[in-house]
């Protein structure tokens, strides 16, 4: 039991470091005065990621982060940007793709 619970911990940390990293690429004036805040403009229930070499900026539903093929796309752009930077939360696929993927979960 308490291997599961400390992956459901570990889980948990991870999916706030997600939000917290959704960021607008640190524009303090789209931010709540909490610390902790999301930018104003996401939706609650949302986040924003950023996708392609132009880094385009989409919104998405938490609820995407419970699709394996999702998750998918976390875990590679774990592995090519890492969750601790200040760029937001970059999806490492073209625009096309990503736009594909997204309209098949909604």
């Amino acid at each position: 039991m308490a291997i599961r619970k400390s992956n459901k911990t570990s889980q948990t940390t991870v999916l706030k470091q997600i939000l917290k990293r959704c960021s607008s690429l640190g524009k303090k004036n789209d931010y709540d005065n909490n610390d902790d805040a999301l930018p104003l403009d996401v939706p609650k229930g949302h986040f924003a990621v950023y996708v392609g070499e132009n880094r385009s900026r989409y919104i998405v539903p938490i609820s995407f982060l419970t699709h394996p093929q999702f998750q998918s796309l976390l875990r590679q752009a774990e592995e090519e940007f890492g969750f601790d930077h200040d760029m937001g939360l970059t999806i490492p696929c073209q625009e096309v793709v990503f736009r594909s993927l997204t309209s098949t979960l909604r």
